[in-house]
């Protein structure tokens, strides 16, 4: 290839990558700059009672890091968990309507936002949703609940499966929100769910390649994704979106890929132990997906969870993508006072 060919070609690649973020970062209501890079405004001194009035932030030790926490109400206790590559925050067009009817409490997920990062371990098991769940049920123990209700979005429903099945006792019901089974999932896989759900495969990958990747450009990765999943331009604003990309750091990029890279060893084993010897969910459980999303469009999400269950299995889909609680708050806040009341 000659000289002048190989300059037109680099600037054909740059144009086709500014122009794919620039449509990402539409979608979640803010521009990219010309380099390449989103143009974000200065991040805002966020604090939690900016998100959440009246909550309290607390950190809590568990069995194997420390989680950090906010909490408000005096109801039933309602547990909400978020998913990748989120934080807490995804719950604040959510939970402080709840805190007027339950005790809401809304932590960061061992290896998110503020909350420990542990190391991963030889086996990734110190990022298993066994270890994900203990985390939680030490949290709720913390504040002297020993049964409760769980809201869960996406890696936390796949927390929130283990914790129904090593934990019976302590859920009294569960909303999994925008995932079928884990194993069924990678089961079922062929071409059309390894395009749309890219991220699994790219995250197991061995470290240091996937942590090594998104760190060289984490804007440009976390506007893709917010993107390519949230179907409802404006849901996330660019101070919502600075604030995931603040605690998007290094340390936060390598523990999410140890999520990954669990769920698709450690966890599958378990997984698959749990089938074979016909362990299911006792509890009641209602799925909310987005109807513009992967999961009701690649597999029926009712059919799914009530192979896995021995109680009853409600739910529905929304008319969003994947950040349900996002993008159709008040539908979710809906669901959630209908179920759980």
């Amino acid at each position: 290839m000659s000289i002048m060919h190989e300059k037109i070609d680099r600037d054909r690649r740059r144009i086709i990558s500014v122009t794919a973020l620039g449509l990402a970062a539409a979608k979640v209501g803010f521009a990219s700059s010309g380099s390449g890079h989103s143009a974000l405004p200065d991040p805002p001194d966020l604090k939690p009672e900016a998100y959440f009035p009246g909550f309290q932030a607390e950190t809590v030790e568990t069995t194997g890091t420390r989680i950090h926490v906010l909490r408000r109400g005096s109801g039933p206790p309602l547990l909400l968990l978020h998913g990748y590559p989120e934080t807490h925050l995804t719950w604040r067009k959510v939970a402080p309507v709840l805190a007027e009817k339950f005790t809401v409490i809304v932590p960061d997920l061992r290896g998110y936002g503020d909350s420990g990062k542990p190391q991963g371990g030889e086996r990734h098991e110190n990022y298993s949703f066994r270890a994900m769940a203990q985390d939680q049920v030490d949290v709720m123990r913390h504040y002297g609940y020993n049964r409760f209700l769980v809201a869960a979005h996406d890696r936390g429903a796949r927390l929130s499966h283990r914790l129904c099945l090593d934990h019976p006792e302590k859920v009294e019901k569960v909303c999994l929100m925008d995932i079928a089974p884990t194993l069924t999932m990678y089961q079922g896989t062929n071409k059309d769910f390894a395009t749309r759900y890219m991220w699994w495969f790219f995250l197991i990958q061995p470290y240091p390649l996937p942590e090594h990747m998104i760190g060289l450009d984490s804007k440009f990765y976390l506007l893709r994704i917010f993107g390519e999943l949230n179907q409802t331009p404006g849901a996330i604003g660019p101070d919502e979106m600075n604030e995931y990309i603040r605690s998007f750091s290094d340390e936060t990029i390598h523990a999410t890929c140890e999520d990954y890279r669990a769920a698709a060893s450690i966890d599958l084993e378990m997984d698959d132990a749990d089938d074979r010897a016909g362990r299911k969910i006792q509890c009641p459980l209602h799925a909310l997906w987005g109807a513009k999303g992967t999961i009701g469009l690649l597999w029926n999400p009712l059919d799914t969870w009530r192979d896995k269950c021995s109680g009853p299995v409600t739910g529905k889909a929304l008319d969003c993508g994947h950040f349900l609680q996002e993008e159709r708050p008040q539908d979710v806040i809906n669901e959630f006072l209908n179920f759980f009341s």
